[in-house]
């Protein structure tokens, strides 16, 4: 298989309805789907906004690579932002082995890149054999930012002199990046993800031998039922020592 990262989107853009539920829900379940279609490859995750994170490293455990997809909310970074550039870097230091080939970065995002480091990040993880993929999760015509609390919509949010902000899609950044990455970028809309012609473009690569290793941990748990059993010894002993003396006492076997 191939060594795939998804470095996913969570600032506060993602929560746009213009990609329906939201940007940052459609990117989860497209993200399942991928993860449904995977076979012998390993995979990875990376958040970003302001910082970017690992929230899964390298694995070949599918079950526990949608375990830590569902957890993935907005909240989870407290930076806001949308360093992509950040994301491309962590990313490089995520991948294992030292081979310069079988690697994949799939990023998912709005576009709306606070720095300006993505493309030259894009460039640079090239040249050490990532493929890179982007995935443009809104539309360029942009929508409001919902704020719910308990379940219900009670506003939009707003910049500092009270008008409504709307997050847009910047293909042209998210372009440039595929383009130095020598991979493609989709624009995903209510009908596309985008994600079937990323598998596709994934089971083109080339394929790489690997191995894992299972661990399994036993702890010896004897002693209970050994503590257990010299109990029931000590009371069949008491019993039986007492027993004894009673039949003496009652003389039953004397003539």
């Amino acid at each position: 298989g191939v060594d795939i990262i998804i470095a996913l989107d969570v600032s506060n853009s993602m929560k746009a309805e213009d990609i329906r539920p939201n940007r940052l829900e459609r990117s989860k379940q497209a993200l399942s789907r991928l993860i449904d279609g995977l076979v012998n490859d390993r995979i990875g995750m990376i958040v970003f906004a302001g910082q970017a994170y690992v929230q899964l490293p390298i694995t070949t455990d599918y079950g526990a690579a949608k375990l830590f997809l569902q957890s993935i909310e907005t909240e989870i970074i407290p930076t806001q932002g949308t360093c992509i550039g950040c994301a491309i870097e962590l990313a490089e230091k995520s991948f294992v082995g030292n081979d310069n080939k079988h690697k994949a970065l799939v990023i998912i995002t709005d576009g709306e890149n606070h720095e300006e480091d993505a493309v030259d990040a894009a460039k640079k993880a090239n040249e050490l054999g990532i493929i890179i993929h982007t995935i443009g999760m809104g539309s360029v015509d942009g929508a409001p930012i919902p704020i719910y609390r308990n379940g219900m919509q009670v506003d939009f949010q707003k910049d500092h002199d009270g008008n409504t902000v709307i997050t847009k899609l910047e293909t042209l950044t998210l372009e440039r990046i595929a383009a130095e990455g020598k991979g493609v970028f989709i624009q995903a809309s209510n009908s596309d993800d985008g994600l079937n012609t990323i598998l596709n473009q994934i089971n083109k690569m080339e394929k790489k031998s690997f191995g894992t290793k299972q661990f399994t941990g036993f702890e010896d748990r004897f002693q209970y039922f050994l503590a257990a059993g010299l109990l029931l010894l000590l009371i069949e002993y008491s019993i039986t020592e007492r027993k004894s003396r009673i039949i003496q006492r009652l003389n039953l076997f004397n003539e």
